[in-house]
């Protein structure tokens, strides 16, 4: 039975990227951690929502600027296909519009290619198991892509003061979580609180905020000053 709860614990990873030399150096040194195993590689799209299909990762580790269809355009395909698979966009780009474009399509997280490895291999096992996570380098850049309002009125206080008023104390604490990018895992720890619990939670935020996912609740209650 340990067994097979470690093996469960061992995230898959598919590398989709252009340069030979990067997709070496990225399986050699993923596969140094335990709860990494690198299972596949491409070198375009083409080919890696193949692998994709074929293998089921985790995760996939998703290059932008790839030839023929980019990044971005494989990513929407992935989804498109409802594949399981989590993405986390491996990138040198760093405008804000790509990013936001990036989380659009469905992309799990942003990262920069000048990341480290401990901190790369901690957002591959955190988005595996559901959160989300964007580059320090390129958050600003894409809070500020955001458009913003010409008027800041009483109405829009009024509004955020209700978003935040919705909110239970519990559930302002499990936001602020969000905000830094935290799996229901890692939310239930902080909190001591069963996993069930912390999803619980983060469900009836998404709700109350009105949005979608994690990232626009965390957008939401930055750009709202709900937290």
């Amino acid at each position: 039975m340990t067994e097979l709860m470690e093996k469960k614990e061992v995230v898959t990873v598919v590398i989709v990227e252009d340069y030979k030399l990067t997709r070496v150096g990225l399986k050699s040194t993923l596969n140094e951690y335990e709860h990494i195993n690198v299972i596949g590689e491409a070198e375009d799209a083409d080919e890696g929502i193949k692998l994709i299909e074929k293998l089921k990762p985790d995760v996939v580790l998703m290059d932008l600027g790839l030839p023929g269809m980019n990044g971005l355009e494989a990513t929407l395909k992935i989804k498109e296909k409802s594949l399981n698979s989590k993405i986390i966009i491996l990138t040198s780009h760093e405008r804000g519009e790509e990013v936001v474009a990036a989380l659009g399509a469905g992309a799990n997280a942003y990262c920069l290619k000048d990341i480290t490895p401990e901190t790369l291999s901690g957002v591959i096992k955190n988005v595996a198991q559901g959160a989300c996570w964007v580059d320090a380098g390129v958050s600003s850049a894409a809070l500020n892509f955001f458009p913003k309002p010409e008027n800041v009125t009483l109405i829009h206080s009024t509004e955020v003061q209700d978003a935040r008023a919705q909110l239970t104390e519990r559930e302002l604490e499990v936001l602020k979580h969000l905000v830094k990018g935290k799996s229901n895992t890692e939310i239930a720890k902080e909190l001591i609180v069963s996993v069930h619990t912390a999803k619980a939670h983060v469900c009836s935020i998404l709700q109350k905020l009105c949005v979608d996912d994690r990232v626009q609740a965390a957008v939401k209650a930055i750009k709202e000053n709900i937290i």
